[in-house]
């Protein structure tokens, strides 16, 4: 990994997640958001390995702007019996998307219809 990769991925992480510098008091909020920073890096370069072990060149910035629109909702309705229902629908992935979910090992990142019901 070169120094302009590791850079561009921190930059990525600290911009698109909102990691910006925080000022903590304590030594252990400070910790933590160094621990948060660089966990979020290992996952971006641990996907980015895992493509580019595939063959697939592509940058984390590229990889999340292709995949950001793959979605998922939850209505929640509430029925006249008062049972309130979680309705969880998913976008159907575009072929792109299915092509860096296939290159990961994900088989279904998100499950098309779940339906939760609960009583009040």
């Amino acid at each position: 990994m070169t120094l302009t990769r590791v850079e561009n991925a921190f930059r990525s992480l600290k911009s698109d997640l909102g990691l910006r510098p925080v000022y903590h008091q304590l030594a252990t909020r400070t910790a933590a958001h160094l621990f948060i920073s660089v966990l979020g890096y290992h996952l971006l370069s641990a996907i980015e390995l895992t493509l580019r072990s595939n063959d697939d060149t592509r940058s984390w910035s590229t990889i999340k702007e292709q995949v950001s629109t793959h979605a998922r909702t939850t209505m929640v309705l509430t029925s006249d019996e008062g049972i309130v229902n979680h309705i969880r629908v998913s976008s159907v992935p575009e072929p792109t998307q299915r092509k860096i979910y296939s290159l990961l090992g994900v088989r279904d990142p998100l499950k098309r219809i779940k339906t939760i019901a609960t009583r009040l």
